[in-house]
């Protein structure tokens, strides 16, 4: 079963549509059921960040790309990948599992061990969402490179 999702299926906005997006500008990656799926992950969006030339975004995306297939390891089942593509100054990423339920923002108490993910992917990201595919569901983000270089989402210091 294939977990990837073509570029014309990503669900991201952006100036310019997935369908006129570069083959060089998307990537998929097929990831392990198992512990090191969020290493492989990390890796692969940092890589394909910088190749894009988007060090400057890194650092969130990694942390909510970990953050999604953390969720998917704990919550859903197999397949499991990854998709990112850059839109312009967009960079969307995708998490595809086999599970259809769709997730939802908790909002956790001080005591709580977890439940704060997904409220962590919504206050920094641009933009979230999550979709039913023919094998789960896909959970995306979207980070929009600021004029001066940072993520939307966060604070500018300087």
């Amino acid at each position: 079963m294939d977990a990837a999702l073509l570029p014309s299926q990503i669900p991201c906005s952006g100036d310019h549509g997935p369908q006129s997006t570069p083959s060089a500008a998307v990537g998929s990656w097929a990831l392990p059921w198992s512990s090191q799926a969020c290493h492989h992950a990390r890796a692969a969006v940092r890589g394909a960040l910088h190749q894009w030339g988007l060090d400057d975004v890194a650092d969130t995306a990694e942390l909510l790309v970990s953050e999604l297939v953390g969720n998917a390891l704990r919550h859903a089942r197999a397949p499991l990948a990854l998709n990112c593509v850059l839109l312009g100054e967009t960079v969307c990423c995708v998490v595809i599992d086999g599970t259809p339920d769709l997730p939802q923002v908790m909002r956790a108490g001080s005591e709580d061990e977890s439940g704060r993910g997904l409220a962590l992917v919504e206050q920094l990201s641009a933009r979230w969402g999550s979709d039913s595919t023919p094998v789960g569901k896909a959970v995306w983000f979207e980070l929009h490179r600021r004029p001066d270089g940072s993520p939307a989402g966060t604070e500018s210091h300087r």
